[in-house]
């Protein structure tokens, strides 16, 4: 039976998936991984899921967000919360499944006035709407304020973080190719043309949106579970401006840039942390001399694609 290249393309990368957990498990076996080194892949892995998410709003749906630290902060907080009377892993899971859902409807709450809006005004709009949800958590007394949460249990190691950025990204990379995602892009290239072809531009805009603050959630969760202490200030502008700059410097409307430029910026941030205040100088510089000499991001639109490959190899073999 001759499968579709889809589904071929899906066990592909299931098997680079398994493969790298088994060669990182055997690193860590060897002890060849040190906390420092665990941390910056468990960084990686968080950044990944974020930008990923982040990527399909404004590469894919083509709106220009900058609200995605308030929904990574409602995921975050949802963990914090639960967590401390349900600290096992089934509380984890289900408190970030609470923080899914919560950031979702937060989502459709922000979007639905503001998606109207386009380019800098969408992106002052979801920045304000990030800012109102840092600010409630900053005066809710269940958030414990502008002290934020200690002693969160740590119910999150790098094998989770890899697991749910394996899974989080099949899926946003179905999604994508699916028929809603051409949907998405057809109304990003010309919302106009979208919607006299009868696609509801509102509907499939809002769910890029709320897919996207679904995966923030999940970083969020992440985050909480695995630093074990959060603060409002955690998710402020800049929190937002750091994962928008992964998905600018990888290529905006390239997965496959999102996780070189993810693996790039945190290795190079963790590389120049005994820089001390200098670190943050190099950093900048080298972002400002990529995108003088790249303007486009590291790989531009170009995508890493087994389903085109197997297309290919079908076509050769039936000629």
């Amino acid at each position: 039976m001759n499968l579709s290249a889809r589904v071929k393309s899906n066990l592909a990368w299931l098997g680079v998936m398994v493969g790298g957990f088994v060669i990182i498990d055997g690193l860590e076996v060897a002890r060849l991984i040190n906390p420092f080194i665990e941390n910056m892949l468990v960084t990686i892995g968080i950044n990944v899921i974020l930008a990923v998410g982040l990527n399909l709003i404004i590469g894919f749906a083509g709106q220009f967000s900058l609200g995605h630290a308030g929904f990574m902060a409602i995921g975050a907080y949802a963990t914090g919360i639960m967590t401390q009377t349900m600290s096992t892993p089934v509380g984890f899971f289900l408190s970030m499944g609470v923080g899914m859902v919560l950031a979702m409807v937060a989502a459709v709450i922000v979007g639905i006035p503001t998606l109207r809006l386009r380019g800098d005004y969408l992106a002052i709009a979801t920045m304000g709407a990030a800012e109102i949800i840092r600010i409630l958590i900053n005066n809710l007394k269940i958030t414990n304020g502008a002290a934020g949460l200690f002693n969160i249990p740590a119910l999150v190691s790098w094998a989770t973080v890899y697991v749910l950025m394996c899974l989080t990204t099949l899926v946003t990379v179905n999604f994508i190719h699916s028929r809603g995602g051409r949907a998405v892009m057809a109304v990003r290239e010309d919302e106009l043309a979208a919607g006299a072809m009868g696609i509801n531009t509102t509907r499939w805009k809002l769910a890029a949106f709320v897919f996207g603050a679904a995966t923030a959630a999940i970083g969020g969760s992440l985050h909480a579970a695995y630093i074990q202490t959060i603060a409002p200030d955690d998710f402020n502008i800049m929190a937002s401006i750091a994962i928008l700059i992964i998905v600018v410097l990888g290529g905006v409307g390239s997965i496959t840039g999102t996780f070189v430029a993810a693996i790039v910026l945190s290795v190079l941030d963790t590389i120049l942390q005994n820089f001390g205040t200098i670190r943050m100088i190099i950093y900048s510089l080298a972002l400002i001399l990529i995108m003088i000499f790249k303007p486009t991001g590291l790989l531009g639109s170009w995508e890493f694609s087994f389903k085109r490959w197997f297309t290919r190899r079908e076509v050769t073999s039936h000629e």
